[in-house]
């Protein structure tokens, strides 16, 4: 089965002070969906976003809002994500105690369901519930920061995943240090989200040129 690859631009990059114009620029020039990265200051150092800059995100674009949940006790917020117009929430395996719950729970709110492992979690533990995902995250990062270089390590858990999940309509997303150098890499190995922020709202010739470079370097 071919999976169809997509480029999310990530707002953790982006400009504050100009959010709505710079998610509607990378959605002019190709971009699938856009990624929202979520941070509590607990499960990651840092933080960032809630639902109010997610529902800002949804009035101005169509696009499939991909919510990425950095943070403990999930459960306490999928429905307020939800509600404010995620397309898809992904938690993190090392965050969730009772993980098949939180799944089918999301689930039930009618959005996309997502696992993220962090760089040192083995893929196998994602066996027992990989019936379950819509989307399984690699961090090629450890999460916490946007700008961080690619751990190139990480590649053979990306082969293994896509194998495990075979034929299954399952999108491996690939999160940190994507940019136009490693994209072939990550997409050989079997991903098909390409998860960018400085690559894009950082690019030295604007957002058009990130994205630019980025599909190029996909094939797109």
């Amino acid at each position: 089965m071919a999976h169809s690859v997509k480029i999310a631009p990530s707002v953790l990059s982006a400009d504050f002070t100009r959010l709505g114009e710079q998610v509607q620029i990378a959605a002019e020039h190709g971009a699938s969906q856009i990624h929202i990265d979520v941070m509590d200051g607990v499960f990651v150092p840092n933080i960032t976003m809630g639902p109010l800059v997610v529902k800002a995100i949804r009035r101005v674009t169509r696009l499939p809002l991909d919510v990425h949940l950095m943070i403990i006790e999930p459960d306490r917020h999928v429905q307020a994500f939800a509600d404010a117009g995620a397309s898809a929430l992904t938690v993190h395996f090392e965050a969730c105690p009772h993980l098949h719950r939180t799944l089918q729970y999301i689930k039930s709110l009618g959005v996309r369901a997502g696992v993220a492992i962090n760089p040192h979690t083995p893929a196998t533990l994602l066996s027992e519930i990989a019936h379950l995902v819509d989307i399984v995250l690699v961090m090629t990062v450890n999460p916490g920061f946007g700008g961080q270089a690619f751990l190139p390590e990480t590649l053979p858990k990306i082969r293994q995943i896509r194998q495990m999940l075979g034929e299954r309509p399952v999108d491996i997303g690939v999160d940190g240090g994507i940019d136009a150098q490693t994209t072939p890499q990550v997409l050989e190995a079997g991903a098909n989200v390409l998860i960018a922020g400085n690559a894009i709202f950082a690019a030295a010739g604007g957002i058009a040129s990130g994205m630019k470079a980025i599909k190029q370097a996909a094939g797109k």
